[in-house]
């Protein structure tokens, strides 16, 4: 397993590539290191965003602090939950007018996240670099993990963690 230092800024910048991808409706960025159930929820946000002609925001985001909570071996996997709190002005603009609609747009308000990851324990060892399992052209996961030539999505669960469980409180 990674050291702490290490695992602890992979997990922020997930997080942080989540709320991103919502404010652009566009979680490309980050899918290869969402399980189908989270990205599933936060597609479902997005149409919900796209369909209402509403964008959510979040200004000044940064993760204030992350914690281990537990690192967890289990037969086939290790799983690793954090506490994250994170610190971002929370609001909705009209897509089209760009006006404010709602939310918290004046300061900056603080959540506490638990995530949990996932990596199975056969997991190869890899660079940032791998090659797209579809064409063959090098892809970098930590980049977006999406070939730029055909386009497909790498399937990192192979090779790095995976977020399967995320609850903000």
């Amino acid at each position: 397993m990674e050291n702490e230092m290490e695992l602890k800024g992979k997990f922020s910048n997930i997080y942080i590539m989540i709320l991103f991808g919502i404010m652009t409706n566009d979680l490309s960025n980050a899918d290869h290191f969402l399980s189908d159930e989270i990205m599933d929820k936060y597609n479902k946000i997005i149409e919900k965003n796209l369909a209402n002609n509403e964008t959510q925001m979040y200004d000044e985001m940064n993760v204030k602090s992350i914690d281990i909570i537990s690192k967890e071996e289990l037969e086939d996997c290790y799983l690793v939950k954090v506490k994250l709190i994170s610190r971002y002005m929370d609001y909705i603009i009209d897509s089209i007018t760009k006006k404010y609609k709602r939310g918290v747009n004046t300061h900056r308000i603080e959540k506490e996240n638990l995530l949990t990851f996932k990596k199975l324990k056969s997991a190869k060892e890899r660079s940032s670099v791998i090659k797209c399992e579809y064409c063959g052209a090098n892809m970098d996961i930590n980049h977006s993990g999406k070939c730029e030539y055909c386009g497909s999505i790498a399937d990192v669960t192979e090779y790095d963690y995976v977020l399967i469980d995320i609850v903000t409180e």
